[in-house]
């Protein structure tokens, strides 16, 4: 069993957070979830905690994924950020990797989820 691990997920979509949420809480029980539904809800709480994993939609109000992201990579140093957009434009996933996002495609799967979750823990 894998220590318990700490979530923000970062979507301006409610219901896209609420899936993501009963997806790790079906595999995952235990971890801590948080949740932001902008840039700087979201850097507000990487302030004030850390979080092992960050996912993060590319289209919000205000500040996309690809502006916060190295932000929230200098405020949570050790979380694994994953970049989740329904954006698949070639150019986007450049600067994901390009700045050591992972890049998840939406629409959200159970599978998708699981599996980068699955592999970043055992990059760890």
């Amino acid at each position: 069993m894998t220590q318990a691990k700490t979530v923000l997920l970062v979507d301006d979509s409610r219901i896209s957070r609420l899936m993501l949420k009963a997806i790790i809480n079906s595999k995952y029980p235990d971890w801590q979830i948080s949740e932001a539904e902008d840039a700087i809800d979201a850097l507000n709480q990487c302030r004030m905690e850390t979080f092992d994993f960050i996912t993060l939609d590319m289209n919000m109000p205000g500040r996309d994924g690809l502006t916060i992201s190295p932000e929230l990579q200098e405020s949570c140093p050790a979380a694994k950020i994953a970049l989740l957009t329904a954006n698949f434009q070639e150019r986007i996933q450049e600067q994901a990797k390009a700045q050591g996002l992972s890049f998840i495609p939406k629409p959200i799967t159970e599978e998708k989820i699981l599996d980068y979750l699955t592999k970043s823990l055992m990059s760890n």
